[in-house]
């Protein structure tokens, strides 16, 4: 019989989610290219006699790396190669003020201001964010080879690098990610009609939907701002993936009901999915259709067939394309406004800049044998987008104590030499293989790959091990006290107060879908920022789990109330859909009592710190198709009125 653990000796729930790896496929096109694009300056630098100058273009190569996360090429462009750019600059600016005290302090300091605050903008700023900081904390800690523009242009190159090998199949493949994603997105929707009618399934697959949809929609509208809508192919996409709209509003109707749907209609779904995918329409053969009797029917059969008219048909009119699209440099220059004007921005900024502060001031003016790894771990464990600040102090911890047992053997038993460019084809792709899976992960990979290339730069072999232990560890012990005990708002939950504003934002939807707004267009956009901020929600309810008591404890107390607004947002929608095709329409006085409803339950949701049963009465005429969205906003109140 397999041993259990003493009471005493069990895990902790908060520690048992932080250690789990997540589910993530292995990219193998990325794990080959880190694979060469690590190993072959290596190789050069060894050939040419000059195995440093191989270090860093290596080291610029793992920059790109962890890059590398775009599936579009047009979108590898920008993610890979602007953080090179950015990264360039960190290396030139903290070469300056190497062994300079209390410039080093005050520049590395200010860099780290910059990188936090542009971290904040998105994923191509957070990393860009993070290679300018990282790169300038090397630059600082590391005697680099000179001329000064040296390092940088090797560091860059190793970057284009991986951004070269990520472009080889551009020719082949062009539009092959993008059909993807939508085909992708139509699948996700299938599985959604086929768990529509069981209640645990369908929360999942209704939540796979959103992040698809989320994950197409960010693909394509970025490409388009960059062609100002020129392109007839991102066009065609862009009317397929609004086209499925229908249908994912049509499952909330179906999952009231309670009744399972043919199998030919998600299996029509699928093979829609195919010949997106493919772009081969004139295969197409869709099962035949089911008879529609009732509303929920009609809606979904309508829903299906235009679905299947917009994917097969020969050309895309973008004038009926109501996606508004702004063009790359508007959005660029916006975003750097909102990084100097919001507070969350400096916020995030000034703690890690105190951090990085603290960090650089050990390194530089204490008589004591410290590295630029301090700071460095100070960079990854502060990531704004990386998750909970505790636990990727704990998982940093964790992983580099892993890592560093991985590189005590190679440098123990493997010379400074050619032998370093097969270890390097084992170890690198480790990197895009284990990052999915978790921080934790991704620590334990790059860490071994980062001292083995210092081992080249400055030869101290396993000398090496022990203090990048204790400069790791210290690193995590000023970002938890510095970057984390003192901000308290980095460890009360924020669910709180994000779904106060859904809330909000649902009595808005309910407003706007029953009143007289005749512009179905600006209701889909509602509902689709509601599932999106919604499924950002799940995710800062994930996030908050794995943080120790208090703080996990109080996360959890919200998730009745996270999945009782799912359900009214999604009553909504099947109240709406009903209407449309030929159920009667509420009453405004109907209408105005729900609204006035939902902005109560908003107001006690902003104002409560414990929630606290309280029962709610709605009542409306017998039959109406609001009944539903009436029991689930008195379902939720009864959840979330303070006591």
């Amino acid at each position: 019989m397999p041993r259990e653990f003493p009471i005493g000796l069990t895990p902790p729930d908060w520690l048992v989610r932080n250690l789990r790896p997540q589910q993530a496929p292995v990219n193998r096109a990325a794990v080959a290219r880190a694979a060469v694009a690590m190993a072959l300056p290596l190789a050069i630098g060894f050939a040419s006699g000059r195995p440093a100058l191989g270090a860093l273009a290596s080291m610029g190569a793992l920059n790109g790396v962890i890059g590398d996360t775009a599936d579009a090429y047009r979108m590898r462009v920008i993610t890979i190669a602007v953080p090179q750019l950015t990264g360039a600059v960190g290396v030139i600016l903290g070469q300056l003020v190497f062994g300079q005290g209390w410039y080093a302090v005050a520049v590395v300091t200010g860099v780290a201001l910059v990188s936090g605050m542009i971290s904040t903008i998105g994923a191509v700023a957070s990393v860009s964010g993070l290679l300018l900081l990282l790169n300038c904390v090397v630059g600082a800690g590391l005697p680099l080879p000179h001329p000064w523009w040296l390092a940088p242009l090797l560091m860059t190159g190793g970057g284009l690098l991986v951004l070269a090998l990520a472009l080889l199949a551009w020719p082949l493949r062009a539009g092959v990610p993008e059909r993807a994603s939508v085909a992708g997105a139509y699948r996700r929707v299938a599985d959604l009609l086929d768990d529509a009618c069981d209640d645990d399934r369908y929360i999942g697959a209704r939540f796979d939907v959103t992040r698809s949809l989320n994950q197409a929609y960010d693909l394509i509208l970025g490409h388009r701002a960059r062609h100002h809508g020129r392109s007839e192919e991102l066009t065609r996409l862009l009317a397929q993936l609004n086209a499925i709209t229908p249908v994912v509003e049509a499952a909330p109707a179906v999952h009231l009901t309670g009744r399972p749907l043919p199998p030919q209609i998600p299996e029509a779904v699928r093979e829609l999915a195919r010949a997106v995918e493919t772009g081969d329409t004139a295969g197409l053969r869709l099962p035949r259709l089911p008879l529609a009797l009732t509303e929920t029917e009609r809606a979904v059969d309508h829903a299906l067939r235009h679905l299947a008219e917009v994917v097969t048909s020969p050309s895309v009119d973008p004038r009926g394309i109501d996606e508004r699209t702004v063009a790359l440099h508007v959005r660029t220059a916006r975003a750097a406004r909102d990084a100097v004007l919001t507070a969350n921005s400096w916020r995030y900024g000034l703690r890690l800049a105190v951090c990085i502060g603290i960090a650089q001031a050990l390194v530089s003016l204490v008589a004591v044998p410290r590295s630029y790894w301090v700071a460095l771990t100070i960079t990854f464990v502060l990531k704004p987008d990386f998750g909970s600040v505790f636990s990727r102090a704990l998982l940093r911890a964790l992983g580099t104590v892993v890592g560093l047992v991985i590189a005590a053997a190679v440098l123990a038993e493997v010379p400074i030499g050619w032998w370093d460019v097969p270890v390097m084809l084992l170890l690198a792709p480790l990197v895009p293989a284990l990052t999915p899976r978790g921080y934790g992960f991704q620590t334990a990979a790059i860490t071994p790959v980062i001292l083995l290339l210092s081992d080249i730069l400055n030869r101290q072999g396993t000398g090496l091990l022990l203090p990048r232990l204790l400069d790791s560890l210290m690193g995590c012990a000023i970002a938890l006290v510095a970057g984390y005990l003192l901000w308290p708002e980095s460890w009360h939950t924020r669910v709180g107060d994000r779904l106060a504003d859904a809330v909000e934002d649902t009595a808005a939807y309910v407003r706007t879908a029953f009143g007289t707004e005749q512009d179905p267009a600006h209701r889909t956009r509602m509902r689709r920022r509601l599932y999106r901020d919604l499924s950002t929600i799940r995710t800062e309810f994930q996030r908050a789990l794995t943080e120790p008591p208090p703080t996990g404890r109080r996360a959890a107390a919200w998730w009745p109330l996270v999945v009782a607004v799912e359900r009214i947002v999604d009553a909504t929608t099947a109240a709406r859909v009903r209407v449309h095709h030929g159920a009667p329409p509420p009453s405004p006085a109907e209408v105005h009592q729900v609204v006035r409803q939902l902005g109560e339950l908003a107001e006690g949701v902003r104002e409560a710190d414990t929630l606290t049963a309280f029962p709610t009465h709605l009542t409306g005429p017998a039959g109406s198709v609001l009944e539903p969205v009436r029991q689930e906003v008195a379902a939720a109140r009864a959840i979330a009125t303070p006591h």
